[in-house]
């Protein structure tokens, strides 16, 4: 399925990517985090999604979930 002649699965990418970077114009940390957690974890599923996969994005991106989650629990 296609929007624009982008396909859906790139659409997610083009949307984790636009999650993250929002995540730093955030000036409470622990919401930078939250929202860097969502960007992290829309990035996962577009790693899964791609063919074949990319471990590089999967594997960097739980990395990156699981400290931000480790913050937030912290705190």
């Amino acid at each position: 399925m296609d929007f624009l002649g982008i396909h859906w699965v790139e659409w997610l990418g083009y949307l984790a990517t636009a999650t993250v970077l929002t995540s730093f114009l955030m000036k409470a940390v622990t919401r930078l985090r939250i929202v860097n957690c969502i960007g992290c974890l829309l990035f996962v599923c577009y790693g899964f999604l791609l063919t074949p996969l990319s471990k590089p994005i999967i594997i960097t991106n739980l990395a990156i979930f699981f400290i931000n989650l480790y913050y937030i629990v912290k705190k």
